[in-house]
C-alpha cells in the first residue's frame, strides 16, 4: 500500500509528464504553423512527431478525387525503407474510408485480421504496429496521419493517441490557413492579371484612338483625294507593321477598280493597276455590299507568293467608293482591333473623299460662274456698245436731216439712217433668234432648194463685198449637184454669216472659196450628206480655234477691217446647224482658215 507521500509524488509527476507534453504539444503546433508553405507544414509535422513519439516512419497521406491515395511526406529512420511519393489505390483503400474518419490503434499488426490487400502493403513496408489519424477539412477526409513502428510490435500509450489527436487537429487548421493562403495568392494573382490585362487594353484602346485621331487630322486637312488615300494608307501600313496597304477607287460605270496610292517595303507594288470587277466577282461583290473580308491565299500569287490579306470597302451613306487591302505575311491573322481601326479609317476616307469631291465640284461651279459673270460682262458691254453705236448714228442721221441743205445730202441722211436701223434690227434678231435656238423653240420649214438657181443670189452681195476689198471669191459648185431639203431662211443665215466671217478676216489680196459638194454617209442613218466648206487665208491659233463658237468671242486683232461685231455669228450658225441635224468644224493650218458644215440632203422626222 502507498503512502500518502507516495502518492502526492506520483501525482505530481503525473502534473509534471502532462504539463511537459502540453508544451512538446504547442511547440509543435507552433512550428507546424510557422509556415503557410504546405509542403514544409507537412514536413515539419511528420518530423516532429517522428521524434516526439520516437516511432520508425510517420507518413502523410493525401487524398484526392481521382480515387487514388498518395503519400505527400514522410519522416522514416535510415534502417527503414522510404515509401514516400507511392500512390495507394483505392481497391483496397475506400474499404477502409470509413474507418479513416475515425481514429485506428494497432499495438500489433500480425495479431488483428486485415484484408489480403492491407496485409501485403503492411508486410511490403515492415509494419508492426502503426497509429492513424485522419486529417478533416470541414467534412471531408483530406488525408491520413500515421506512425509506423516496424521494428517490433508497440502499445501505443494513451497519451500518444491523444497527442498525435491533436496534432492531426493543429496539422488541419495549418493545412486550411496554407490553402486559404494558396487561395488568396492565386485570387491576388488573378486580380494582378486582370488589372494588367485591363491596362493593357486601356494601353491599347489609347493609342488605338491616339491613332486614329492622328490619321483622322491628316485624312481631313486634305482635299486632294491623292493626298487623303497616301496618308491613310501610309500611317496604316506602319502602324499595324504589315508587309503593305494600297487604296482603290471604284469606277462603277466601267465596273473597275484602279490602285490609286499603296505603301509597301517588302512586296511587289500593285499601283496604277486597274482590275474588273468580273476577274473577281465574288470578292468584290461583298466589298459593293460594304461588308470586310480577311483570307490567306492557298495558291502563290505569282508577285507576292502566299500571303493573308484584310479588304474593307471605302463607303458612306451615298454608296462604296473604293476598297483598302493589307497585306502581310501568310501566318498573320488580322484581329478585331485591327478590323476596327482599318473601317473607322475607310469611314474616314469616305467622307474626305466625298468632301473633295464636292469642293473640285464647286470650285468648278466657281471657275463657270466667274467665266459667266465675265461673258455676262462681255455681253452687256458688247450689246451696250452694238445697240449704241447704230443709235448715235441715227441720232446723228435725224439732225443733219433736219438741217440737210440739198436733195443730195437728203438722201445720204436717209440711207445711213436705214443702214443703222437694219443693222439695230440684225442684232437684235440675233439675240432673239439664239435664244428660240437654246430653247429650242426655234422653228424650221423644210422646202426643196436648188443649189444651182438659189445659191447665187445668196453669193452676190459678197462678190461685190470682196471686189470692193481687193479680195478674191470663188465658188465651186457641181452643175449634178442634187436638190436638197432643208430650211431656206437657216441655210441663207448660215452661209451668210461664214462668208461674212471670211470676208471679215481675210486681208487685202486674200483669197476666199466657196466649195459645195455632197456624199453617201452610210454612217448616218443611210442618208446623202450635202457640203459647204468655206475658206479664207487667214491663220487662226488652236486656243482661238476651239473659242469661236462661244457666244459674244471675238478674235483679238484679227479684224483687218475694223469691222467689229457682237461675237454672236458663229455662236447662232453652230446652233443653226445642230438645229438642222448637221455638223459644224473649225480647221486651221497652212495659212487657211476652212469651217465646214455638213447637213443631211432630206432631214427625217424626229423619232418620239
Amino acid at each position: 500500500m502507498n503512502s500518502p507521500y507516495q502518492s502526492d509524488r506520483q501525482q505530481e509527476d503525473d502534473i509534471r509528464q502532462q504539463l511537459e507534453r502540453e508544451r512538446l504539444i504547442n511547440r509543435i503546433a507552433l512550428r507546424i504553423r510557422q509556415s503557410l508553405d504546405l509542403q514544409d507544414i507537412l514536413n515539419t509535422a511528420v518530423t516532429e512527431i517522428r521524434q516526439f513519439l520516437q516511432a520508425d516512419r510517420v507518413v502523410i497521406t493525401r487524398c484526392n478525387l481521382k480515387r487514388t491515395h498518395l503519400i505527400v511526406a514522410e519522416s522514416v529512420g535510415t534502417e527503414w525503407s522510404s515509401c514516400l511519393g507511392i500512390t495507394l489505390q483505392a481497391a483496397w483503400f475506400e474499404e477502409q474510408i470509413v474507418l479513416y474518419r475515425q481514429k485506428e490503434v494497432i499495438n500489433d499488426a500480425a495479431a488483428v485480421s486485415l484484408s489480403d490487400e492491407i496485409r501485403a502493403w503492411v508486410d511490403t513496408w515492415q509494419i508492426k504496429a502503426r497509429l492513424v489519424m485522419p486529417i478533416v477539412l470541414g467534412n471531408q477526409l483530406w488525408g491520413i496521419l500515421a506512425a509506423h513502428q516496424c521494428s517490433g510490435i508497440r502499445r501505443w500509450e494513451l497519451f500518444e493517441v491523444d497527442l498525435l489527436e491533436q496534432l492531426a487537429t493543429h496539422l488541419s487548421i495549418a493545412i486550411q490557413q496554407s490553402e486559404l493562403h494558396l487561395e488568396v495568392q492565386r485570387l491576388n494573382d488573378d486580380l494582378e492579371n486582370q488589372v494588367q490585362a485591363r491596362t493593357a487594353q486601356l494601353q491599347l484602346a489609347y493609342e488605338f484612338e491616339a491613332t486614329l485621331k492622328r490619321i483622322t487630322d491628316r485624312v481631313r486637312d486634305s482635299l486632294d483625294e491623292d493626298q487623303i488615300l497616301q496618308a491613310a494608307v501610309r500611317e496604316l501600313a506602319l502602324v499595324l507593321k504589315v508587309s503593305g496597304c494600297n487604296a482603290s477607287l471604284y469606277d462603277l460605270e466601267q465596273g473597275t477598280s484602279t490602285t490609286c496610292y499603296e505603301y509597301t517595303n517588302s512586296i511587289s507594288p500593285y499601283q496604277g493597276r486597274v482590275s474588273k470587277f468580273s476577274a473577281a466577282q465574288e470578292l468584290y461583290n461583298q466589298l459593293l455590299r460594304g461588308q470586310y473580308f480577311q483570307f490567306c491565299s492557298l495558291v502563290p500569287n505569282p508577285e507576292r507568293g502566299l500571303v493573308s490579306m484584310l479588304a474593307c470597302p471605302i463607303l458612306d451613306d451615298q454608296g462604296v467608293i473604293g476598297d483598302l487591302w493589307l497585306i502581310h505575311h501568310k501566318y498573320y491573322a488580322f484581329n478585331e482591333q485591327d478590323i476596327r481601326l482599318v473601317q473607322q479609317i475607310t469611314n474616314q476616307c469616305a467622307i474626305a473623299i466625298r468632301q473633295a469631291r464636292l469642293y473640285e465640284a464647286s470650285q468648278t461651279q466657281v471657275k463657270e460662274l466667274e467665266r459667266l459673270n465675265q461673258l455676262k460682262d462681255d455681253f452687256l458691254s458688247t450689246v451696250s456698245h452694238e445697240l449704241r453705236t447704230p443709235l448715235s448714228n441715227i441720232k446723228m442721221a435725224l439732225h443733219m436731216l433736219r438741217i440737210a441743205s440739198t436733195p443730195e445730202k437728203h438722201d445720204r441722211y436717209m440711207d445711213i439712217l436705214e443702214a443703222e436701223c437694219s443693222r439695230e434690227t440684225e442684232l437684235i434678231n440675233d439675240l432673239l433668234d439664239l435664244q428660240r435656238l437654246e430653247n429650242d423653240s426655234y422653228t424650221i420649214t423644210l422646202e426643196p432648194l436648188d443649189l444651182q438657181n438659189w445659191l447665187p443670189e445668196i453669193i452676190e452681195p459678197f462678190i461685190s463685198r470682196a471686189y470692193d476689198r481687193q479680195q478674191r471669191l470663188e465658188v465651186d459648185l457641181p452643175a449634178d449637184i442634187p436638190v436638197l431639203m432643208s430650211d431656206r431662211k437657216s441655210l441663207e443665215r448660215i452661209l451668210a454669216e461664214l462668208l461674212n466671217n471670211a470676208c471679215k478676216y481675210t486681208s487685202p489680196d486674200g483669197m476666199i472659196t466657196l466649195k459645195v459638194g455632197y456624199r453617201n454617209d452610210l454612217l448616218v442613218n443611210a442618208l446623202p450628206i450635202a457640203t459647204f466648206l468655206v475658206s479664207n487665208q487667214a491663220s487662226i491659233s488652236p486656243s482661238e480655234l476651239s473659242r469661236m463658237f462661244e457666244k459674244f468671242y471675238r478674235i483679238p486683232k484679227s479684224d483687218p477691217w475694223q469691222q467689229g461685231g457682237t461675237g454672236l455669228g458663229l455662236a447662232l450658225v453652230k446652233k443653226l446647224v445642230e438645229t438642222l441635224r448637221g455638223n459644224i468644224e473649225a480647221t486651221s493650218s497652212s495659212g487657211w482658215t476652212m469651217l465646214k458644215v455638213e447637213l443631211p440632203m432630206t432631214i427625217k422626222p424626229r423619232s418620239v
